[in-house]
C-alpha cells in the first residue's frame, strides 16, 4: 500500500499489547473479568439510581449519566483488544478505525465535561444548598449533560475530520491495541509536525481547560466551606474527594497521552489501559465505597430481594 491515500487503505494492523502468545492468553482472561466488572458496575448504579427514590437527587441523576457514558468509554476499544489477544493476526478495517478514532474522544471529552458539570452541582449543593434544588432542577441537568455530549462531538468531529484528510502510507500498522489519533497520523505520508500541534491544541482545549475549571471549583468549594464551617470543610471534603479522584484517574492519562505526549510506547499503551479500562471500573468502587446513600440503597435492594424470595 505505499503511496496509497485513505480511498485506498482498507484495514490496519494492531500490534496489541504483547507478542508473547502465553502472556495474551493471560490478558484475556484479565481484561475480560475486567469488562464484565466494568459493565456489571456500572449498571448496577444506573439500575440503583433509576428505581431507588431516595437517589432522586440531581447529583445522582449525573452519577447515573456517568456510569453510563464509562460503559461506552471501555466498550469502544475493550471488546476488540480482547478478541484480539485471540488471533495472531490483528487487524482493523478502516471503518473500524475511524470509528474507534471518533467515539474514543467523542465519549472521553464528553466526560470531561460531565465532570465539570458534577463539580458544579457540589458548588451549588455546598455553597448555595437553599438555592439546590431551583437552580439544579431536571431541565438544567439534561440540558448540561446534553451540552457535554454536543461538546464531545463537536471535538470528535475535528479529529476525524483531521485525520481523514491523510494521505497514508504502509505499512499500516499501529503500535497499540487501538487506532489512536496520534499513531494514525505517524502513517502520514506527509510531514505530520502541524497536524500534530494542531492535535495537541485542540485536545488541549478541551482536557487542559476542564482540568483547571475543575481544580479551582474545588479549590473553591473547600475554601468556602472551611471558612464557615470546620465541620463542614471535613464533610465536604469527604464528599469531593471522590469526584477529584475520578478526575485525577481520567485527565492525567489523557494529558500525557494527547496535550503533552512523552512518545514512549510502552507507557502510552500503558495510559491508554488505564483510562479506558481501570477509570470505568473504579468509578463504580469509588463511588459506592465512598457514598453512605448507595451503600444504603445497595442494602435496601438485597432486603427486597431476600424479602421476595423468602415470600416466594
Amino acid at each position: 500500500m505505499d503511496g496509497s491515500n485513505q480511498s485506498l487503505v482498507s484495514e490496519f494492523m494492531l500490534w496489541g499489547l504483547t507478542q508473547s502468545q502465553n502472556l495474551q492468553v493471560l490478558l484475556f482472561v484479565i481484561f475480560l473479568i475486567l469488562y464484565l466488572f466494568i459493565v456489571l458496575g456500572n449498571i448496577v448504579i444506573m439500575i440503583l439510581i433509576t428505581i431507588d427514590r431516595h437517589l432522586h437527587s440531581p447529583m445522582y441523576f449525573l452519577l447515573a449519566n456517568l456510569s453510563f457514558v464509562d460503559i461506552w468509554l471501555s466498550s469502544v476499544t475493550t471488546p476488540k483488544m480482547i478478541t484480539d489477544f485471540l488471533r495472531k493476526h490483528k487487524t482493523i478495517s478502516f471503518e473500524g478505525c475511524m470509528s474507534q478514532v471518533f467515539f474514543a474522544h467523542c465519549i472521553a471529552a464528553g466526560e470531561m465535561v460531565l465532570l465539570l458539570v458534577m463539580a458544579y452541582d457540589r458548588y451549588v449543593a455546598i455553597c448555595k444548598p437553599l438555592h439546590y434544588f431551583t437552580i439544579m432542577n431536571l431541565k438544567r441537568c439534561t440540558g448540561l449533560v446534553l451540552t457535554s455530549w454536543t461538546i464531545g462531538f463537536v471535538h470528535a468531529m475535528s479529529q476525524l475530520v483531521a485525520v481523514l484528510q491523510l494521505p497514508l502510507c504502509g505499512p499500516l500498522e499501529i503500535d497499540s491495541f487501538f487506532c489512536d489519533m496520534p499513531l494514525v497520523i505517524k502513517l502520514a505520508c506527509t510531514d505530520s509536525h502541524d497536524l500534530d500541534i494542531l492535535m495537541n491544541a485542540d485536545c488541549g482545549v478541551v482536557v487542559v481547560t476542564c482540568f483547571i475549571l475543575l481544580l479551582i471549583s474545588y479549590t473553591y468549594i473547600l475554601i468556602t466551606v472551611h471558612q464557615s464551617s470546620k465541620a463542614g470543610a471535613s464533610k465536604a471534603l469527604s464528599t469531593c474527594s471522590a469526584h477529584i479522584t475520578v478526575v485525577m484517574l481520567l485527565f492525567l492519562p489523557c494529558i500525557f497521552i494527547y496535550v503533552w505526549p512523552l512518545n514512549i510506547t510502552w507507557l502510552d499503551k500503558f495510559l491508554a489501559v488505564f483510562y479506558s479500562v481501570v477509570t470505568p471500573l473504579l468509578n463504580p468502587a469509588i463511588y459506592t465505597l465512598r457514598n453512605k446513600e448507595i451503600k444504603t440503597a445497595l442494602k435496601r435492594l438485597k432486603s427486597y430481594f431476600m424479602n421476595h424470595k423468602v415470600n416466594t
